[in-house]
């Protein structure tokens, strides 16, 4: 690919996500994410990789929802984006993240001492979060030197100084 197509594809996956996070109203979509474009070099055909979380059911129907969408999301990047073609937008499902989850379970059951059930079809689309579990050579997690203040003194930045959080005030305590 060409360094033109890549930035065409950065930018309209960002369109792209943009308008079906605020303009696209199909409750069969749910949560959707575009994790990929590709574009021809033509620039006339663009596959929009997407990853949809549920059930193989409701992913089929989500994936049909964002194809019978992708004229009015043709036509609104034809408004916004200074393009001299706009490609056609093909929908496509993208089961990486599905994949990865099969391999962690399999690697799960490996070190449990299980035999692993290879041709197990996946029921969801992504693992439910569980604890890690500490292993050999992995760095303890320690907080910063400015996250936690002696007793009675206020979080202050190495850098800049500061005192407070997130919300503190700026300027110092000076008043006007």
């Amino acid at each position: 690919m060409s360094q033109r197509t890549d930035r065409i594809d950065e930018l309209l996956q960002q369109e792209i996500g943009a308008l079906l996070a605020k303009e696209i109203a199909d409750p069969r979509i749910g949560f959707v994410t575009i994790t990929d474009i590709e574009t021809s070099p033509d620039l006339r055909h663009a596959r929009v990789w997407v990853s949809v979380i549920g059930q193989p059911g409701e992913r089929d129907e989500a994936i049909r929802a964002l194809q019978q969408s992708m004229g009015y999301v043709r036509h609104e990047l034809g408004r916004r984006l200074r393009l001299k073609r706009i490609p056609e937008l093909h929908v496509r499902l993208d089961d990486s993240a599905e994949r990865g989850t099969r391999v962690l379970k399999l690697i799960d059951e490996l070190e449990a001492g299980a035999t692993p059930d290879v041709d197990a079809t996946p029921t969801e689309s992504l693992p439910t979060p569980v604890a890690r579990l500490p292993h050999e050579g992995d760095v303890p997690e320690v907080a910063p030197e400015w996250a936690t203040p002696p007793a009675g003194q206020p979080r202050r930045h190495p850098r800049s100084g500061r005192r407070g959080g997130r919300h503190a005030p700026r300027g110092g305590t000076r008043k006007r």
